[in-house]
């Protein structure tokens, strides 16, 4: 169930899990949650992509046809949009959560984002990506080393709210149009801790 004043986004990152690397709670906390998806089909395409700050408001959301070969280029071509989006709106500083309905895509990128601690950003093991989408798959890696932190987490496809906006495109166009936002949600600042009087300042008869 969605909490007021938090991410839906986050809610489907905090549950869902993040291939190939580890998932503490501290790693929920995201500045920006981007959903992508890409669809294919014969007779045309599409890229889903939305994007939430944390406290829930929408930054933007995409609804674009496209010209994949397949599905899982598709997929790649979807992100790497999601993420050219994000980083025109947010500041690099930011830590970013993923979601994409692709396994292998999700593993992929949590381990670039490891490799990116590393002094020669070699993976532990080779990427294993479709030839097709060799030059998004480089636009994803450059945009996961840009940012702060990264991660990506791997949600079912019926699950995934970009899914209707990579399958009809068409009908969903009117979203591109939305107004531009870039904003970084302010973070609250936390109840004033009012230490308890030291023992040492009482008196005997205390």
């Amino acid at each position: 169930m969605a909490i007021v004043g938090r991410s839906n986004l986050r809610d489907l990152f905090d549950d869902s899990p993040t291939p190939h690397i580890a998932h503490p709670p501290r790693s929920h906390r995201r500045d920006f949650y981007v959903a992508t998806d890409g669809s294919y089909a014969s007779d045309g395409s599409g890229l889903g992509v939305i994007i939430e700050a944390r406290d829930g408001e929408r930054v933007a959301r995409l609804s674009v046809p496209d010209e994949a070969p397949n599905n899982n280029v598709a997929e790649y071509r979807a992100l790497h949009l999601g993420l050219d989006t994000l980083a025109h709106r947010a500041p690099a500083n930011a830590s970013v959560g993923v979601l994409v309905d692709h396994n292998n895509l999700a593993g992929n990128v949590n381990a670039a984002m490891l490799a990116s601690r590393t002094r020669d950003y070699r993976p532990l093991k080779e990427f294993s990506v479709p030839a097709s989408a060799e030059h998004h798959w480089r636009g994803i890696r450059a945009r996961v080393v840009g940012f702060e932190e990264l991660r990506a987490a791997q949600v079912d496809s019926k699950r995934n709210p970009a899914h209707v906006l990579a399958n009809e495109p068409g009908q969903y166009a009117h979203v591109n149009q939305e107004p531009a936002r870039c904003l970084l949600p302010e973070v609250p600042e936390p109840d004033p801790q009012i230490p308890p009087p030291s023992r040492a300042d009482r008196h005997a008869s205390d």
